[in-house]
């Protein structure tokens, strides 16, 4: 029997094309880290590397310490001192990204139904931004965080997706069965696949597939938000 349910956010409640945020967004973020010697290029590339660090993180320390060890380690532990430049962006500039997404009101009302009818509720988003862009996110999507139970961020997390450990600690700290716990997301390797390995039931939202292993989505319960409502037995 599912009682829970974890969402993602990006492309799945909010929805997007990655590329085109991710692009839109570095291009604000390199111009105001510029006036203080980065230069766009060389950053853009450290800044994957530090995602990549994140995303290899083995919960040894959260993934807030995993981006800004590896970013110092390209420019030097002087560096850190530029995070407050970085937490600056993303409280004030990062709004410019909002740009880049969409808005699916079925998103927030399924959200809604899925909780009035008792489940618990988590934003099981990737862990690689800080709590204010997450923030943010999570408004653009027409959802107010105090929706969520909890929602994960590089400040409170020690694993990410695809890592099958990611959603065995947000299972930890939210007290959840896995096996009771329906993942809702829109990656098939990152939500589905991972969330299969940690013993998670599905929900592919195929609004803004990614696929890019070509796995067969037939093998997943997949649709609209509406099909997942249907999926619940609530619609």
């Amino acid at each position: 029997m599912i009682k829970n349910v974890f969402f993602d956010l990006d492309g799945t409640l909010l929805p997007m094309d990655m590329d085109t945020f991710t692009n839109g967004y570095f291009a604000k973020l390199t111009e105001k880290a510029e006036p203080y010697g980065y230069k766009k290029d060389e950053l853009i590339k450290v800044i994957w590397g530090g995602v990549k660090a994140m995303v290899m993180n083995g919960g040894k320390g959260t993934n807030e310490e995993a981006f800004w060890n590896y970013f110092c380690s390209v420019y030097g532990e002087e560096a850190r001192a530029h995070k407050v430049i970085f937490d600056e962006f993303y409280a004030n500039d990062f709004i410019v990204a909002k740009n880049f997404t969409g808005y699916n009101p079925d998103a927030k009302d399924a959200v809604d139904k899925i909780k009035e009818n008792g489940y618990r509720i988590v934003l099981a988003t990737n862990p690689i931004f800080p709590e204010v862009a997450t923030l943010q996110r999570i408004s653009w999507a027409g959802l107010d965080v105090n929706e969520f139970e909890f929602y994960t961020t590089y400040e409170n997390s020690t694993f990410c997706k695809p890592n099958p450990e990611y959603y065995v600690e947000l299972a930890e700290k939210v007290s959840v069965n896995l096996e009771e716990t329906l993942m809702v997301g829109n990656d098939v390797s990152e939500d589905m696949e991972a969330g299969l390995k940690a013993g998670m039931k599905v929900f592919l939202i195929t609004d803004c597939l990614i696929n890019k292993e070509n796995i067969d989505i037939n093998k997943y319960p997949h649709g609209t938000f509406n099909d997942l409502l249907k999926y619940l037995e609530l619609l």
